[in-house]
């Protein structure tokens, strides 16, 4: 055998066949097609399909690719394990907006990723100053959880008084309210745009 040959060889016995089962059946339940529904779109016998959901069979790439065209995925979807994004923030990092009536800073915990409709913030007030604000556009809510402190927050009309692992949501496209009444008081504000 030649190099290339041993390469070839080699990258076959290599194919991660129990992640390529897994993808396989994921993406065929996400995309709602039968073992028969999804062979017949890829152009592909039925028994082949079952041995790769199995783990059994010996995809090619042009095996996989039709497979992929048949599930609107990309081929990598079907050959590497999902990777979990983890993003950690630090306390005092992330970008941060301050209050001009109210002692009450706003820092982004994660903006809105393309396909979500929700901001995440910490909340870090001061007692003293009311924060008012005006409605948001229509359909926001917002979810809030107090961590420290104690605060009154809520529909201006009709604050309520938390404290530290309490929980209110309340429509966001409505005047509403944030006024800590105790120092140190902390809260992660979800703004939902439903």
């Amino acid at each position: 055998m030649t190099d290339g040959a041993n390469e070839v060889s080699e990258a076959k016995s290599a194919a991660p066949l129990a992640e390529i089962a897994r993808a396989l059946r994921r993406e065929r339940v996400r995309a709602g097609l039968s073992l028969s529904e999804l062979a017949k779109k890829a152009g592909i016998a039925k028994s082949t399909l079952s041995q790769l959901e199995s783990a059994t069979g010996n995809p090619s790439v042009e095996t996989l690719w039709a497979l992929s065209v048949a599930l609107d995925v990309p081929f990598a979807r079907l050959v590497e394990p999902p990777r979990p994004t983890v993003q950690v923030l630090r306390r005092g990092e992330g970008p941060t907006v301050a209050s001009e009536r109210a002692d009450y800073i706003a820092t982004v915990l994660s903006a809105c990723p393309p396909g979500a409709r929700r901001d995440l913030y910490l909340i870090s007030a001061e007692p003293g100053s009311v924060r008012e604000s005006e409605p948001h556009m229509p359909g926001v809510v917002e979810h809030v959880v107090l961590c420290s402190g104690r605060a009154r927050l809520g529909l201006t009309e009709e604050p309520v008084e938390l404290g530290p692992g309490d929980y209110i949501a309340y429509p966001g496209d409505l005047p509403h309210v944030f006024e800590a009444l105790e120092s140190a008081t902390t809260a992660v504000l979800v703004s939902e745009h439903v």
